[in-house]
């Protein structure tokens, strides 16, 4: 029986698109396979399960038969074109250009983003600097007057006109000629920036109750390209103002932010934090330093397929409309470039030096998560394997030893 046939038409760092050929044969034996399948179980009236003819069968199910026999020749190809080609996939395979027609062979491509090749020649004997910032008494006011806003209440203000970080109510709607349209209320801190400038100012020229008629318009680096600059004709109405009353920073208020016997012990245990979060910025930023060293030495560049598919990622966790993927993709293009050269290097040591976390390293992780929650480490691995974040905690205690060995193959400076 002729075999498939897999051609390869294009290649790149990063990618490479294969032609298959589905030999006639192979269709109708895999056609047939799916009909006998969908025979045995299916219900059709005049007969029992699994014994209607196979052409009123095929008929009935020509939709379902024809969708199951594509997707065991896509399988069967791909089997063959990995043997074939001996690809090293990152994820499964994009299909396009697909034909088949009635007693014809099956053809479409492969598009599908592979590792590329490369090589690290150099890796260590590095200067590298750890620098880790000195935690001020500014800071650790910054921090206490941060949790003071997150207790203190909102309390409506009479008679003042709104000001920046006051929680305002506001219903806005547009004006067409002599009509007004959409009334939308909103609710708004002002300051956070979730309306536009000249909004938030005719805002805060307002008393509670009143009303304006008045033109804004949309910044120039408006996220939505189309409303840059445009002008915009609505009727703004105050409905309410409310500010914060920051509580004293005092023992009562460390008591009622947690169980902290005074001002003090609430100050140190906030110092204690912000001195492990300059330790762990140290940490992040020494690793990007190395990363970025082993990227001039080794002149690597971001296979570009490799970085469409890292914006691509980033766009969906952002919820980014289409409309809106042009400038997204400029602006974010740099991030994506760094994350898979950084993810290439990494890849590149755990292969070569065989680094890659041990079933009995994860245990211990997992035993030490347990521990700090109070749960048993059954219910740890559960949690995590349902919400598809095992292979997370794997990757980052992998992370872990590479940058451990690069950084053991340098020179570190403490400043």
């Amino acid at each position: 029986m002729p075999t498939i046939l897999i051609k390869k038409t294009g290649e790149e760092p990063g990618a490479a698109s294969l032609a298959v050929t589905v030999p006639v044969e192979q269709v109708q034996e895999a056609e047939a396979r799916a009909t006998t399948a969908y025979q045995r179980r299916a219900r059709l009236p005049g007969f029992r399960k699994g014994k209607a003819p196979a052409a009123l069968v095929k008929r009935q199910f020509a939709d379902d038969i024809r969708q199951q026999t594509l997707e065991e020749l896509i399988r069967e190809s791909w089997k063959a074109a990995l043997a074939q080609e001996a690809l090293k996939p990152i994820a499964d395979p994009h299909i396009h250009n697909l034909k088949w027609d009635a007693g014809t062979p099956v053809t479409f491509e492969f598009h599908v983003e592979v590792k590329p090749e490369l090589t690290l020649e150099r890796t260590g004997k590095f200067h590298l600097k750890r620098t880790v910032p000195k935690v001020t008494e500014d800071r650790v006011l910054a921090q206490l007057n941060e949790l003071r806003e997150q207790k203190a209440p909102w309390t409506p203000v009479a008679g003042d006109k709104p000001k920046p970080k006051d929680l305002v109510q506001v219903t806005i709607a547009t004006r067409e000629g002599e009509a007004v349209k959409d009334p939308q209320p909103y609710q708004l801190v002002l300051g956070e920036g979730r309306a536009i400038p000249e909004v938030e100012e005719r805002i805060m020229g307002l008393l509670a109750g009143e009303t304006v008629d008045a033109t804004v318009r949309f910044p120039s680096d408006f996220p939505e390209e189309a409303k840059r600059g445009q002008p915009r004709d609505i009727r703004l109405t105050l409905h309410e103002v409310k500010r914060q009353q920051l509580p004293e920073l005092d023992d009562a208020f460390a008591r009622e932010v947690g169980d902290f016997e005074s001002l003090e012990a609430l100050r140190k245990v906030v110092r204690e934090d912000l001195e492990k979060e300059a330790e762990r910025e140290a940490d992040a930023q020494l690793r990007r330093d190395l990363i970025d060293q082993i990227v001039q030495a080794n002149r690597i560049v971001a296979p570009r397929p490799l970085v469409e598919r890292a914006l691509a990622v980033y766009a969906q966790a952002y919820g980014i409309p289409e409309d809106r993927w042009p400038d997204f993709a400029q602006e974010f293009r740099p991030v994506a470039e760094a994350q898979v050269r950084r993810d290439l290097i990494l890849d590149w040591v755990v292969e070569h030096h065989g680094l890659r976390a041990t079933e009995a390293e994860l245990e211990q992780r997992l035993q030490e998560v347990a521990a700090r929650r109070g749960t048993p480490v059954a219910e740890v691995r559960a949690a995590l394997e349902k919400g598809k974040r095992l292979r997370d905690l794997e990757r980052g205690l992998t992370e872990e030893k590479v940058f451990a060995f690069l950084l053991s193959q340098s020179t570190v400076e403490q400043t």
